[in-house]
């Protein structure tokens, strides 16, 4: 037991350290050559680059499943629970396609990352904000009608143990104004290796499902909690099922 825990201890300050070099290396990378090239596919290529680095110093392996349920050129409104910070270079390296993250606003004051964040074009939504808010949802739906694929984590932020926070109604008033098909995403095992709140990181697998899509056209701001409520209910299943 000691001995775990003094690896995990040691795993923790490599993998710190590299999040830390790799962030300001790809971070830097990707804000000067935004002076050169606007080819937002070049910057999503850095931010993968940047998520493969994380994942190798963590000697974390990720297991994907489902990538027949979505095709490439295609929008979509990609949905993810959210259980851990590793979540995100996860996200990156599975996902076959280039998308747009609607991330919270306190993430684009990050030094570098934040930065980085920005020239790649993805969208702030200050959630304090409603006038702040539904202006970033606006942007959002005009990006997916132009083609790009956006990402949310509907719950808002990371849950604990597991379990299911409740989904916030943005991304569903984005889905039915846009009327794209929404894709949930199950990650499993990102909890495991590093809980909220918590710093030390445990050496664990990850998985990470793409389930089938769920249309949107047939729903309106009117009705969007239903849709809310069938989306939520599609990741409690498969939670159940798992």
């Amino acid at each position: 037991m000691e001995e775990n825990a003094n690896a995990n201890v040691l795993r923790t300050i490599v993998v710190y350290t590299g999040v830390v070099f790799f962030t300001i290396l790809y971070g830097g990378m990707l804000i000067l050559i935004s002076f050169f090239s606007k080819n937002e596919r070049r910057f999503h290529r850095i931010a993968e680059c940047w998520a493969e680095s994380i994942l190798f110093v963590s000697g974390i392996r990720v297991k994907m499943r489902g990538l027949s349920n979505i095709k490439p050129g295609r929008p979509y409104i990609f949905m993810s629970n959210h259980l851990s910070l590793f979540d995100i270079p996860v996200l990156y390296i599975c996902l076959p396609v280039g998308f747009k993250w609607l991330a919270k606003a306190e993430l684009f004051y990050i030094p570098v990352f934040g930065q980085a964040m920005r020239k790649a074009g993805y969208i702030s939504i200050d959630r304090s904000n409603r006038e702040s808010a539904f202006k970033s949802i606006r942007k959002a739906s005009e990006r997916i009608q132009n083609g790009d694929c956006v990402l949310i984590f509907p719950e808002g932020t990371r849950s604990r143990e597991g379990r299911l926070k409740p989904f916030k109604k943005g991304g569903f008033v984005l889905a039915v104004d846009s009327g794209v098909p929404i894709v949930p995403i199950m990650i499993q095992g990102a909890g495991y290796v590093m809980p909220k709140k918590r710093l030390l990181i445990r050496k664990g697998d990850i998985e990470m499902t793409i389930l089938p899509p769920i249309p949107t056209a047939s729903y309106s701001r009117k009705n969007k909690n239903i849709l809310m409520d069938h989306v939520r209910e599609t990741f409690l299943r498969r939670m159940e099922t798992d």
